[in-house]
């Protein structure tokens, strides 16, 4: 091929064919959807299946009104799909969007109005929301404004971590929170550069994975409600009213206002990952911030609502996720929408896994039912660019589906344990006739997960939806009147103890408990199997002054106080100790679960139960004492976990070790710093082998160790 015919090949596409509106266009591709940099010009696609016209609007950045708009000719239509690409445009500072014109017709389930402006389901930015709590000028007819976006973040060598799931130590948090307190002293509060700053604190606590809040597009100042006590504005600060899907939260980017809040974001992955710490989104995929019938047109209800969303046969929505509308998650459109949407998380961002916010709705059909075999979750699980990322289901709904264990998991999908929560959380109080559960769930729910393994567990005892660590064990009732909803929201059955005070209190025997209590709920976390996650703040006694819903508090309600660090350096010493306790020891975890068989050349069980009486666990009503011994493959030593939920202190028979073993105290919670907790590797050898005194509401973990060569060693 001569020199000038190979220049007349790479140029065929790269010339326009028409002229519309003064602009020179000519068909697009109708893959990939979105605005996408082609030479010379931007291909623009977008899906309507009932639209029967359709026209790009395009804007300079930051001005009211557009500077030109473009109806696709008929002939740039292919199927469904809308492409044209437009040449000549300075694709960084414009912004776009859709106008989409069809059948106003409810219910027939149509509701296009070509008076609005659409954003583009695809954009990779979105401009409109830069600056986190400025108030946006509603007087202009198009909110949330798509950009495009340039791919050409340098990544270096960086790669996702592909860490075992049963190596995990999640730890949820939430961008803007976790940074925005004064006490942070970061250069840029409440962003992914400031959380950025926080990276050497991660890595000396010792997780290797954070579970990141909503961090797509999301209209903060959207909650109409005010603290009804002091007139303040409430927010909705957890972002779980997703605007746009594939674009960052500019709000959370110290340079969103120049639309850099994409590279700003890579940049904080690409540290996390060089610390050897996996990045997990929490996504929301079971309904979108355009709500009901009453509620705003943003970009799915324009384009084209019967395809987007499940609805009645009068043309109303479901409501299975609580919030208004229910995304129609298998449809085959929007099946593929939500697939494109997570490959570009992960091969844009390097992304490692991601938590589906009320999972069960993917597996509801087009009407609501569910589906033995869900289509959207087997393509998730089964899908060549999300084959290594972590895949977790909140695994029920509001409509009231409950799937823990029972979710479709293709051997992929792991879940938060809802009952771990539940039955943890009762042990601690004192509940009686616990302790048979609790086996069951420390042993890494085999009744859940037979076939799937421990690592199939999310185990958590908070979440973000819920009592922090602290308010756990110190108030028995939700106090959120701060939410201006008359402490009717969030939920009623915490399975709390306050330890006999409502609240804060100077008594300094109930602090005491509370303080015991929550390192029994840690130390039993972190000696569990399965996968252990951990609210931020927990670690220091973060409150939430009994708030157990902060869903609308940017305040300081929600955020970290980093002043605890210090005030509550014992129990942070306590965390990061367990964490690296939990890293020494490969049995707990174990990715299969225990059988109860004798373990070769040690003479004891993988796992063996106990009582008072070694070898004699009390299953009873009134029973609260538990222990279990653990041993297996990869762990030379034998863990010992006493739990003691009684409000008495009882005398442990120890069980014997194999000649050459003896017990060595790791952690007690029932005694005072230092001594509650040892650093691995450093335990005390106990004096009295055969025997401990557990203290009222303590856990005791011991380590059964060799004191000198291993039998058998040379």
């Amino acid at each position: 091929m001569s020199e000038a015919r190979s220049d007349q090949v790479l140029r065929v596409d790269a010339y326009p064919t028409h002229e519309v509106g003064g602009y020179r266009v000519r068909a697009g591709k109708p893959f990939p959807f979105g605005a996408n940099v082609v030479p010379g010009g931007v291909s623009f696609s977008v899906f309507s299946d009932q639209a029967t016209s359709m026209t790009l609007v395009i804007y300079k950045r930051g001005e009211p009104e557009p500077m030109a708009e473009l109806e696709f000719p008929e002939e740039f239509r292919t199927g469904s799909v809308f492409a044209m690409t437009v040449f000549g445009l300075d694709h960084e500072n414009i912004e776009y969007g859709y106008r989409a014109d069809g059948p106003y017709d409810p219910a027939s389930g149509h509701r296009f109005d070509a008076r609005q402006v659409l954003s583009d389901p695809y954009a990779r930015l979105i401009a409109g929301r830069d600056v986190w709590g400025v108030e946006p000028d509603r007087s202009r007819g198009y909110q949330y404004r798509s950009r495009v976006c340039l791919q050409d973040f340098d990544w270096g060598d960086d790669t996702p971590l592909r860490i075992p799931a049963e190596d995990l130590v999640v730890y949820e948090t939430h961008v803007r929170g976790f940074t925005r307190h004064p006490s942070s002293q970061v250069t840029a509060p409440g962003t992914f550069a400031g959380l950025r700053e926080k990276i050497p604190y991660l890595k000396e606590l010792g997780i290797n994975c954070i579970e990141l809040l909503p961090v797509f597009e999301f209209d903060e100042s959207d909650n109409p409600r005010s603290n009804p006590e002091t007139g303040e504005k409430l927010y909705d600060y957890w972002g779980y009213n997703t605007v746009s899907f594939f674009a960052p939260k500019a709000g959370y980017a110290a340079t969103g206002r120049y639309g850099m809040q994409g590279d700003e974001f890579r940049t904080l992955i690409k540290d996390l990952h060089a610390a050897g710490i996996e990045v997990i989104l929490d996504v929301v995929f079971n309904h979108t911030a355009e709500g009901n019938e009453q509620g705003p047109t943003i970009s799915f209800k324009g384009l084209d609502n019967a395809t987007y969303y499940m609805l009645t046969p009068e043309g109303y929505y479901f409501n299975f996720s609580g919030t208004g509308n229910t995304v129609n998650c298998n449809h085959p459109v929007v099946r593929n929408y939500v697939l494109d949407c997570l490959r570009h998380w992960v091969a844009d961002y390097h992304i490692d896994g991601f938590r589906f916010d009320l999972a069960a709705i993917l597996g509801r059909d087009l009407d609501g039912t569910p589906l033995p075999n869900p289509p959207l979750l087997e393509m998730l699980a089964f899908d060549p660019v999300l084959r290594h990322t972590k895949l977790i289901a909140e695994a029920w709904d509001a409509g009231g589906l409950y799937e823990v264990g029972n979710f479709p998991a293709y051997g992929r999908w792991a879940e938060w344990n809802g009952k771990y929560r539940d039955t943890v959380r009762r042990f601690l109080k004192g509940d009686p006739g616990v302790t048979g559960e609790l086996a069951t769930r420390i042993a890494g729910s085999p009744d859940l997960y037979s076939s799937r393994g421990t690592s199939a567990s999310v185990n958590f005892l908070t979440a973000h939806d819920g009592f922090s660590l602290a308010d756990l064990v110190s108030y028995n009732d939700k106090h959120n009147e701060a939410n201006g909803e008359g402490n009717g929201d969030g939920a009623n059955d915490n399975n709390s103890w306050n330890c006999g005070v409502e609240g804060p209190t100077d008594d300094p025997e109930v602090n005491a408990l509370r303080l015991r209590q929550m390192k029994n709920a840690l130390a039993i976390l972190l000696t569990s199997q399965g996968i252990p996650m951990l609210l931020s703040g927990d670690e220091v006694a973060r409150t939430q002054q009994g708030n157990n819903n902060t869903y609308c508090q940017d305040n300081e309600l929600s955020w970290f106080d980093w002043d605890q660090v210090d005030q509550n350096a014992e129990l942070l010493r306590f965390t990061r100790q367990l964490i690296a306790f939990r890293k020494h020891h490969r049995e707990l975890r174990s990715t299969s679960h225990p059988t109860g068989r004798l373990r070769d050349g040690l003479g004891l069980p993988d796992i063996s139960w106990h009582g008072e009486r070694a070898w004699q666990p009390d299953w009873s009503a009134d029973g609260r004492l538990l222990a279990v011994a653990r041993c297996g493959t990869g762990d030379q030593d034998v863990v010992y976990v006493a739990m003691n939920s009684h409000w008495e202190a009882h005398d442990l028979e120890l069980p014997a070790l194999p000649g050459g073993r003896s017990w060595h105290l790791f952690a007690d919670t029932g005694a005072e710093a230092p001594h509650d907790i040892r650093t691995p590797g450093a335990e005390q050898e106990l004096d009295n082998a055969g025997k401990y005194l557990i203290g009222p509401r303590s856990v005791v973990i011991l380590v059964g160790r060799a004191t000198g060569p291993e039998p058998g060693d040379d």
